[in-house]
């Protein structure tokens, strides 16, 4: 890429509701140039890798900034993580010491809040604790901040908060995880109805702010909406998609790849 043009595009700003910002602490997080410029950066440590491990079973995994190299031994890894700050160092980068680790399968590791891990041999991939700890959080501070708004205002703040979390790990081995966060769900909106009647009982508080429908009971809604669970959910299992396919030659694989998806998850 032009250098000169990419320094004037990191250093042009940008405006936000009719205020300029300068930039020159480097790109804000969830930008979208960031991940682009990792990519652009770390393309070529996949093929370096293949060439200095031929025949091993060495595979790379990339995201954006994170990655993962799996290897058949810590001999290996090592050697896979000698290349790799090699191939940082030359453009100005280096490992991460803190979130840098070599670890067995049956120990296991965490990668886009999935933890990965072997038990009794067998591969299974859950939301990880810190992804769990995370939600929890955000949900307890938005309960905090909810103290004087109605059971709807809430209602419509943590509904696509819960959605988007659950269907991120929807495709995963997640549904002991849902239970739980359902239940700390629950438990946070009855602290919340509680402190907003110190009073009233707990019938009086249970009947006004959760109602029966159908066969379910303890659902916390109004007139209008109604607070989804995470278990409301449905797991699905990931499709692999075929990897000796692309856009341009197989185009109607793809389109009814792209419907039966949407189907399942609208």
């Amino acid at each position: 890429m032009d250098k000169s043009i990419l320094s004037q595009f990191l250093k042009a700003g940008f405006i936000f509701d009719g205020t300029f910002f300068n930039t020159d602490k480097g790109t804000p997080q969830g930008g979208i140039i960031s991940p682009i410029l990792a990519n652009m950066t770390l393309d070529g440590i996949e093929k370096l890798l293949n060439e200095h491990f031929r025949k091993m079973k060495v595979h790379f995994i990339r995201y954006c900034d994170d990655f993962l190299v799996t290897v058949p031994s810590k001999e290996i890894a090592d050697e896979v993580r000698k290349v790799i700050r090699d191939f940082l160092a030359i453009r100005g980068l280096e490992l991460s010491v803190e979130k840098t680790i070599v670890t067995h399968i049956d120990e296991g590791f965490d990668f886009l809040g999935w933890n990965f891990r072997k038990y009794k041999g067998t591969l299974l991939i859950k939301p990880s604790q810190k992804s769990i700890e995370s939600i929890t959080q955000k949900i307890k501070n938005i309960v905090s901040k909810a103290k004087a708004w109605t059971q709807e205002e809430l209602i419509k703040t943590l509904n696509p908060i819960i959605r988007g979390w659950a269907n991120y790990h929807r495709h995963i081995v997640a549904k002991n995880a849902f239970k739980k966060l359902d239940h700390y769900l629950w438990r946070v909106t009855w602290q919340w109805g509680k402190r907003r009647h110190p009073n009233k009982g707990h019938k009086w508080v249970a009947s006004k702010y959760w109602h029966s429908e159908r066969n379910r009971n303890w659902i916390f809604q109004t007139m209008n909406t109604k607070l989804i669970k995470f278990s409301d959910i449905q797991i699905r299992r990931h499709t692999m998609p075929k990897l000796d396919t692309n856009p341009y030659k197989d185009r109607k694989y793809f389109l009814k790849r792209k419907e039966r998806i949407q189907k399942q998850t609208p």
